[in-house]
Protein backbone atom coordinates (compact mmCIF):
# COMPACT_ATOMS: atom_id res chain seq x y z
CA UNK A 1 0.00 0.00 0.00
CA UNK A 2 1.04 3.59 -0.56
CA UNK A 3 2.11 5.43 2.59
CA UNK A 4 -0.05 8.50 3.20
CA UNK A 5 0.98 9.28 6.77
CA UNK A 6 4.58 8.63 7.90
CA UNK A 7 3.53 7.91 11.49
CA UNK A 8 0.02 6.72 12.27
CA UNK A 9 -1.70 4.18 14.45
CA UNK A 10 -4.71 1.93 14.73
CA UNK A 11 -6.67 1.23 17.90
CA UNK A 12 -9.03 -1.52 18.92
CA UNK A 13 -11.01 -0.11 21.87
CA UNK A 14 -12.91 -2.24 24.37
CA UNK A 15 -14.46 -1.62 27.76
CA UNK A 16 -11.31 -2.53 29.72
CA UNK A 17 -8.48 -2.25 27.21
CA UNK A 18 -7.10 -0.34 24.24
CA UNK A 19 -4.82 -2.23 21.85
CA UNK A 20 -2.62 0.09 19.79
CA UNK A 21 -0.38 -0.51 16.77
CA UNK A 22 1.89 2.38 15.66
CA UNK A 23 3.33 2.29 12.12
CA UNK A 24 6.35 4.31 11.01
CA UNK A 25 7.36 4.64 7.36
CA UNK A 26 11.08 4.10 6.93
CA UNK A 27 13.41 4.52 4.00
CA UNK A 28 12.72 2.48 0.86
CA UNK A 29 9.07 1.94 1.78
CA UNK A 30 9.71 -0.34 4.77
CA UNK A 31 7.31 -0.13 7.70
CA UNK A 32 8.22 -0.48 11.35
CA UNK A 33 5.50 -1.32 13.85
CA UNK A 34 5.11 -1.43 17.58
CA UNK A 35 2.12 -2.79 19.50
CA UNK A 36 1.04 -2.05 23.05
CA UNK A 37 -2.00 -2.57 25.24
CA UNK A 38 -3.31 0.06 27.65
CA UNK A 39 -6.10 0.15 30.20
CA UNK A 40 -9.03 2.54 29.99
CA UNK A 41 -8.63 4.43 33.26
CA UNK A 42 -7.42 8.02 33.06
CA UNK A 43 -3.75 7.46 34.10
CA UNK A 44 -3.38 4.72 31.47
CA UNK A 45 -5.05 6.86 28.79
CA UNK A 46 -2.69 9.74 29.64
CA UNK A 47 0.25 7.34 29.34
CA UNK A 48 -1.08 6.31 25.92
CA UNK A 49 -1.35 9.97 24.83
CA UNK A 50 2.22 10.65 26.00
CA UNK A 51 3.52 7.60 24.11
CA UNK A 52 1.75 8.65 20.90
CA UNK A 53 3.14 12.18 21.23
CA UNK A 54 6.67 10.80 21.76
CA UNK A 55 6.28 8.59 18.68
CA UNK A 56 5.15 11.55 16.57
CA UNK A 57 1.76 10.07 15.64
CA UNK A 58 -0.31 12.48 13.56
CA UNK A 59 -3.31 10.31 12.59
CA UNK A 60 -5.29 7.75 14.59
CA UNK A 61 -7.94 5.33 13.33
CA UNK A 62 -9.98 3.63 16.01
CA UNK A 63 -12.56 0.87 16.07
CA UNK A 64 -14.94 1.06 18.97
CA UNK A 65 -18.35 -0.41 19.57
CA UNK A 66 -20.71 1.51 21.79
CA UNK A 67 -19.48 4.54 23.73
CA UNK A 68 -16.06 3.18 24.76
CA UNK A 69 -14.19 5.23 22.16
CA UNK A 70 -15.57 8.62 23.21
CA UNK A 71 -13.33 9.36 26.22
CA UNK A 72 -10.32 8.02 24.37
CA UNK A 73 -11.02 10.12 21.28
CA UNK A 74 -11.72 13.22 23.37
CA UNK A 75 -8.36 12.84 25.06
CA UNK A 76 -6.52 13.22 21.72
CA UNK A 77 -8.60 16.08 20.35
CA UNK A 78 -6.25 18.74 19.03
CA UNK A 79 -3.21 16.44 19.24
CA UNK A 80 -4.03 14.04 16.38
CA UNK A 81 -6.42 13.66 13.49
CA UNK A 82 -8.93 10.98 14.55
CA UNK A 83 -10.90 8.67 12.26
CA UNK A 84 -13.62 6.37 13.59
CA UNK A 85 -13.80 3.01 11.78
CA UNK A 86 -17.17 1.35 11.24
CA UNK A 87 -16.94 -1.71 13.50
CA UNK A 88 -19.45 -3.95 11.63
CA UNK A 89 -17.56 -3.42 8.36
CA UNK A 90 -14.22 -4.29 9.97
CA UNK A 91 -15.63 -7.36 11.75
CA UNK A 92 -16.84 -8.71 8.41
CA UNK A 93 -13.21 -9.07 7.23
CA UNK A 94 -12.16 -12.71 7.71
CA UNK A 95 -8.95 -13.78 9.42
CA UNK A 96 -8.41 -10.85 11.81
CA UNK A 97 -10.03 -11.82 15.07
CA UNK A 98 -7.55 -10.77 17.76
CA UNK A 99 -7.19 -7.27 19.17
CA UNK A 100 -3.55 -7.02 18.05
CA UNK A 101 -4.32 -8.12 14.50
CA UNK A 102 -7.28 -5.74 14.38
CA UNK A 103 -5.20 -2.76 15.53
CA UNK A 104 -2.49 -3.58 12.98
CA UNK A 105 -5.06 -3.94 10.18
CA UNK A 106 -6.70 -0.63 11.13
CA UNK A 107 -3.30 1.10 11.06
CA UNK A 108 -2.51 -0.47 7.66
CA UNK A 109 -5.81 0.75 6.24
CA UNK A 110 -5.22 4.26 7.56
Amino acid sequence: MEVLYPCCCGWDVHKNSITVCVLWAEAKGALRKQKRRFGTFTPERLSLADWLHACGVTHVALESTGVYGKPVGNMLEGQCEIVLVNAPHLQAVPGRKTDQKDSEWIADLL
